[in-house]
């Protein structure tokens, strides 16, 4: 189990951060849960992953979690192909979400974090369909959601799926938790000269065309006000920092008046 450096001092690129969330969605991709390059589940990363959600909730923050499907099947590459039609190749890959739930959930369960799934998609014998008073309820008992299938709905991305859950359930932050430390001005593995953002307004990041996450998501993020923080959850204990409030990644934040 990963142990917390101690927090760092305050910072000025701290002051859009409270000290703590009280809730927050996580957004993982589905190739978290296999090996870089590979497909399927390993066991080595779905465990990194439950403990990391494990050591954020006995912080006392309530967790929910939607996950892609990425690593099971890629929808978006069927229907390029020609050979299945989006619609159904999305609803393949909203199957492949609710089977990375499914393994989430039981590895924190054996780690003794309760958690439920609920699926977007009506699935009776494996999940709970998404209620929203039940879920929020789940929450409020400490219990982690694992949300899967998507919004239900082919043509949505699962970025777009973690922004209205986040919104639905009045999480304070949507974590979108990915393999680097954050937003940059341009690709760092491409360009030598870009520099990493601390913080950045959704309007200078759409000025900018820099790619957070689909703009259906971004949009509805900022419409909403709803803080999104990108950091690279590879780290252990990085997610336990990010719901502290601590100063890492990027913080995207909504533009306000002076």
């Amino acid at each position: 189990m990963p142990t917390l450096e101690p927090a760092s001092s305050p910072t000025p690129a701290m002051s859009r951060r409270p000290r703590q969330f009280e809730r927050v969605l996580l957004k993982i991709s589905g190739e978290s849960f296999c090996a870089p390059g590979g497909f399927g589940i390993d066991p080595e990363e779905l465990r990194s992953i439950a403990e990391e959600i494990k050591l954020a909730t006995d912080l006392g923050v309530q967790v929910a979690v939607v996950v892609g499907g990425g690593n099971i099947i890629r929808g978006a590459q069927l229907a390029e192909a020609g050979d299945v039609p989006q619609a159904t190749a999305d609803y393949m890959g909203m199957l492949g979400t609710v089977i990375n739930a499914l393994a989430l959930r039981e590895k924190l369960v054996r780690l003794g974090t309760d958690a439920r799934v609920q699926s977007a998609i009506e699935i009776k014998a494996v999940a709970e369909p998404f209620i929203r008073g039940r879920a929020l309820r789940h929450l409020e008992k400490g219990r982690v959601v694992i949300l899967a299938a998507g919004t239900g709905n082919p043509f949505f991305t699962t970025d777009t799926c973690a922004a209205l859950r986040a919104t639905e359930l009045d999480c304070d932050v949507l974590l979108k938790a990915t393999k680097v430390d954050g937003v940059y001005s341009a690709d760092p593995k491409k360009d030598p000269t870009a520099t990493r953002f601390e913080e950045i307004s959704f309007g200078e990041a759409l000025s900018r065309g820099l790619r957070i996450m689909d703009m259906t998501a971004l949009a509805m993020c900022q419409e909403q006000e709803l803080p999104v923080l990108v950091f690279d959850f590879k780290k252990p204990g990085n997610i336990a920092r990010a719901v502290q409030g601590e100063a890492i990644g990027t913080l995207v934040y909504t533009d306000r008046p002076a």
